[in-house]
């Protein structure tokens, strides 16, 4: 088995390594990463600037690009062959609620799903332990039963962990939804050393507007692994049929 990871946290980043030692006892790996942290990028592709890519060691490339750049480049110009696996994370802090349309870490698992690689994201919800080995191990014990049960087409799974100091304190695993979370979208004005303006956007989350029990939010919340199906495909499929009931729009 051939596995790609990547992340935004950098190609440095513990979380990242921790996966990649783990995981090289049950497979060949490979890292393409950044080469400094990317976090909230999203989907973005460098399409303006030629890209840089260096080899770290036997295997592990970081890339001046974001994480979707270094899954691109991973699959169709580095690697050489086609992984069957990607992994992106293990990112330092979770990615619940509205974080996944802000993510690199998500959006390095989405490009993995759209070029027809099964594709899973992984984060620790950081607090006082950051316990990556963790996150880690259950990642491993995840890629031995997925290689008995596949994921559905265009589908990749986002993991979030809590941290706690010993994997046995971990209550469990959920399947779940995405849950909703408000952001204070904070922005700050400041001033420069040569007197000119400049704003620093520094979002905190006010609250959870949706942590109903089957959501993500709540199941990290209770000690609970939660892992959640995500789809390519963005259609409201009931918004979509109240409105074609409503009749066809007229020019």
């Amino acid at each position: 088995m051939v596995i790609l990871l990547s992340n935004d946290d950098g190609v440095y980043a513990q979380g990242l390594m921790t996966l990649k030692e783990t995981l090289e006892e049950l497979a060949e790996v490979y890292v393409v990463a950044p080469d400094r942290e990317k976090s909230a990028v999203s989907h973005a592709v460098t399409l303006h600037r030629p890209l840089r890519v260096e080899r770290i060691k036997e295997q592990v490339y970081a890339v001046d690009g974001t994480p979707t750049d270094c899954v691109i480049l991973a699959v169709n110009k580095l690697l050489g062959k086609r992984p069957d696996l990607l992994i992106s994370g293990i990112n330092q802090g979770g990615n619940m609620g509205d974080d996944v349309t802000y993510s690199g870490t998500v959006s390095a698992a989405m490009e993995g799903t759209i070029l027809g690689i099964p594709s899973i994201a992984v984060s620790l919800v950081v607090e006082e332990y950051r316990n990556y080995e963790n996150a880690a191990l259950f990642v491993k014990k995840l890629v031995e039963w997925m290689n008995t049960s596949p994921l559905p087409s265009e589908t990749f799974l986002n993991i979030n962990v809590p941290d706690r100091e010993e994997y046995h304190h971990i209550k469990g695993v959920m399947w779940t939804r995405q849950g909703k979370r408000v952001y204070s979208d904070s922005i700050y004005e400041l001033v420069d050393p040569r007197g000119k303006k400049y704003y620093w956007i520094g979002g905190v989350p006010l609250e959870d507007v949706d942590n109903g029990e089957d959501t993500d939010i709540a199941a990290v919340s209770r000690g609970f692994i939660s892992i959640t199906p995500i789809h390519l495909d963005l259609t409201d499929y009931r918004a979509l049929d109240r409105l074609r009931k409503k009749g066809n729009l007229s020019l």
